[in-house]
């Protein structure tokens, strides 16, 4: 970048680069997809007397939003890249506020689900753009990796995962389910206006863009992407009773996105980048294995404890509050320094040592060793939240960082969604202490992965440096 750019650069963002005026409608944005992930846990019950639904029909609401989001993040990142990077986020906010007005005012069971699959679609926007944001500012002002803003990143997704269930608990229990979605439209008007305020305008899109628009956003790989996901994520959330017909299915679909994407002029997954840049798809193998061993420790943990341990959903909250506490403290101070190999190292660490803990713990075990497994779970989700992150921001092309940080959300929810079959085997028709036992084999054994894959990648730097 040259002097001019740079000079015009730094004055249209005076101040500090990264003020709170520019960040927090970004952060604000990416916290969305989160807590709402969590939040309608609360109201579900609620939802099925109502509507006189069975669990299984509404335990959708929630697999609706979490295969919606996995498509749409690298595909909102691709819009974004086309587009650009706000109006895009704007987009979604909207998306947003429409999804929570028809939920709230859902006069059937199909409007929640219509309204789950716009708000996973919507909250999808935030999380992409919001690198590209960043990273478009850091880049013209020469900044170098931001650091504290991706810790910050990291600690909002932390935080909102933890809270989105007490505070759907809160909302169901004072004025009932609807609220839950109801909620969104002032969070969305919030996040929206902050946005105007403080993120300025794109520049128009290129003109050849307009007008080959549908090569240029790539529908048939979008189209064959989202095939590939849905599939491979319905097969992974159910090994219990697997349905193998998905597999072949799957891999045809996966087989021919691969082959389309080598053709295209302008792909939503670049593969021959992917196959280029194998350190970028190592963070995303690891950031789905953390991914795995984290929601697996944490729905599996809080299963147990309120079915064989015999605790309330409150004093289960209490006993996971030193996970979110810990995981903020540990971020805060990992993302000041900008370590990145360390963190990770430890990481396969902390997780090892929740696992050898789980071990030994039964429905007899005092409280103060929930809390101490607690806490050893807290570190490896700090160590890991802010070190994947900076490692996806330095590895990605910036032409490349919103899909990137797309897929990185992807391969999230892989995790997320295949914890859910883990537990399901683990503990069969009741969570009892061999089952608990099981789910610690596999935090051990997802803990030695990392660490083994973080000290085998030479290419994981020491520090996010300039």
């Amino acid at each position: 970048m040259n002097g001019t750019t740079a000079l015009k650069a730094r004055t249209a963002a005076p101040g500090k680069p990264f003020g709170a005026r520019f960040v927090s409608p970004l952060l604000l944005g990416s916290t969305l997809n989160p807590i709402n992930s969590s939040m309608i846990a609360t109201g579900l019950v609620g939802i099925g007397l109502d509507f006189h639904k069975g669990p299984g029909t509404t335990a959708s609401l929630i697999s609706v939003l979490y295969l919606c989001s996995a498509v749409a993040q690298p595909t909102m990142g691709k819009l974004a890249a086309v587009f650009g990077a706000r109006r895009v986020f704007l987009s979604g906010v909207a998306i947003l506020l429409a999804a929570g007005v028809i939920g709230a005012a859902a006069p059937a069971f199909g409007f929640l689900l219509v309204s789950r699959a716009l708000i996973g679609i919507g909250t999808s926007a935030a999380y992409p753009t919001a690198m590209a944001l960043v990273r478009k500012r850091a880049d013209e002002l020469g900044t170098g990796v931001p650091s504290r803003v991706l810790g910050n990143f990291s600690i909002a997704s932390q935080v909102t995962i933890v809270v989105g269930l007490p505070l759907g608990g809160l909302l169901a229990g004072a004025w009932g389910w609807r609220a839950i979605f109801l909620v969104n439209v002032p969070l969305a008007l919030v996040t929206l206006v902050f946005t105007l305020i403080g993120v300025a305008p794109d520049r128009p899109p290129a003109e050849d863009r307009r007008r080959s628009l549908f090569a240029t956003v790539d529908v048939p790989g979008i189209a064959l992407f989202a095939g590939t996901i849905v599939s491979l994520l319905l097969f992974l959330s159910d090994l219990t009773s697997p349905t193998w017909w998905l597999v072949p299915v799957t891999a045809v679909l996966g087989a021919a996105l691969v082959v389309w994407e080598r053709r295209t002029a302008s792909p939503l997954v670049d593969v021959r980048m992917l196959g280029r840049n194998q350190r970028l798809l190592r963070t995303y193998v690891r950031q789905a294995l953390v991914s795995l061993g984290t929601y697996t420790a944490l729905y599996g943990t809080s299963q147990w404890m309120e079915e064989s341990a015999h605790y309330s959903a409150s004093q289960v909250g209490l006993i996971l509050l030193p996970l979110s506490g810990v995981s903020i403290v540990v971020a805060r101070l990992v993302s000041g320094r900008g370590w990145v190999r360390w963190p990770l190292i430890l990481t396969g660490i902390a997780m090892v040592l929740t696992g050898a803990v789980m071990l030994f713990i039964t429905h007899t075990s005092p409280v103060v060793v929930l809390l101490g497994m607690s806490m050893l779970f807290g570190f490896a989700n700090g160590f890991s939240g802010f070190a994947n992150q900076a490692t996806l921001y330095v590895q990605s092309p910036a032409t490349e960082i919103a899909v990137a940080s797309g897929l990185y959300r992807t391969f999230a929810y892989f995790g997320a969604i295949f914890s859910s079959s883990l537990i399901a085997i683990a503990f069969g028709h009741a969570a009892t202490d061999a089952g608990l036992h099981a789910v610690s084999y596999v935090i051990t054994a997802i803990g030695v992965l990392v660490l083994l894959m973080t000290l085998l990648d030479r290419h994981i730097p020491a520090r996010a440096e300039r």
